[in-house]
């Protein structure tokens, strides 16, 4: 029985394919199979890699979109922060306290004694008087004159782009070569100004050491600069007039004088409301011409300070007197009447607004 068992049941793991497991070799079937079994192409892993490539082009791309904007406007608030917010709060905390140009970190707390006594200062309100004078001498004929300029430009002329040009080159000119040209023109023995009122039997004029005189000169130097510069806001403002008004009044038989102002200045009331109070500020802080019409004078403004504005009468104290306490309640003064100023524009504007 036992060699009868034994030659019917071979020995399990001997020559038995199945029971040789992961071990036994493959057969030329499976290795005919693993042969015939795709490998990966080249081109589906270029594809997966353009895939990946695009996908992070596309993240970089939504990052790009929204962050380039604030990159680009970053340098405007990075100055306007260093160069413009900075001085303005480091100057409102100076006014507060008395400090001295030779000691800027010395600072005594004094609240607003330096505020106070501008009130009590007869140099203060003389220089804000003049510069109201000077402010009104220089604004109202400059923005007139534009007016007029303007409304002859605007009319079709020969060669009108070399008047436009030439109207602006006064604004381009250096407010120093400006205002010694000018100050040779009013000059007591021999300025041009005062030869031509000889001609006329009219007695020499000591521009530079009268009140009037002084202030009048100053005026036309801001006048001759910046005429050219609002002419061209009136003739842009001028040029987006509809013609059909023009027209509309020609037809009514407006002569051009009426068509002026009856068409004209009451479509450039918003244009005329924002030259006014850009020439009140650059009035208010006026300081070039006035500093180099008498070089001799220095910031005091002539002899008797007649023609001392409130941006010499700061350049005074600060830089001359060395008080930088002082200087810095001045600035802050021109700072709350340049406030002022901007609340009566949009007052007036928006009553205008109603009114149309």
């Amino acid at each position: 029985m036992a060699g009868s068992d034994a030659t019917a049941a071979p020995e399990a793991g001997v020559g038995d394919p199945a029971s040789a497991g992961d071990t036994a070799p493959a057969g030329p079937r499976e290795r005919r199979q693993e042969r015939e079994r795709p490998a990966p192409r080249g081109g589906e892993r270029s594809d997966a890699r353009e895939d990946r490539r695009r996908e992070r082009r596309s993240r970089w791309y939504r990052r790009d979109v929204r962050w380039s904007p604030y990159a680009f406007i970053a340098p405007f608030f990075v100055f306007f922060l260093a160069f413009g917010l900075f001085p303005l709060l480091y100057t409102g905390w100076a006014s507060l306290h008395r400090v001295e140009l030779t000691a800027p970190t010395d600072m005594e707390w004094v609240g607003l004694r330096n505020f106070s006594r501008l009130i009590s200062d007869d140099f203060f309100w003389n220089a804000l008087k003049n510069t109201l004078t000077i402010g009104v001498l220089s604004t109202v004929p400059q923005l007139l004159i534009a007016l007029g300029i303007a409304h002859l430009l605007n009319y079709r002329l020969r060669g009108s782009m070399f008047f436009r040009v030439a109207v602006l080159t006064p604004y381009a000119t250096s407010v120093a070569a400006a205002t010694l040209v000018f100050v040779l023109l009013f000059g007591r023995d021999y300025g041009m100004i005062n030869w031509v009122l000889g001609l006329a039997g009219v007695d020499p004029v000591d521009w530079q050491n009268g009140t009037w005189t002084s202030q009048l000169a100053v005026s036309t130097i801001v006048i001759w600069r910046w005429t050219g510069y609002n002419a061209l806001i009136y003739l842009a403002a001028m040029q987006a007039i509809p013609d059909d008004l023009y027209e509309s009044a020609a037809l009514d038989g407006a002569s051009r004088w009426q068509q002026f102002l009856h068409v004209t200045v009451p479509s450039l009331r918003p244009t005329i409301l924002f030259t006014c109070v850009v020439s009140t500020i650059g009035a208010t802080q006026l300081f070039g011409e006035p500093l180099l019409f008498n070089g001799g004078a220095g910031a005091t403004g002539g002899a008797d300070h007649q023609f001392q504005t409130l941006g010499l009468y700061l350049y005074e104290q600060g830089w001359v007197n060395l008080h930088l306490g002082r200087a810095s309640a001045i600035a802050w003064t021109m700072f709350l009447i340049l406030l002022v100023i901007g609340a009566v524009n949009w007052i007036i504007a928006r009553r205008l607004r109603k009114s149309a």
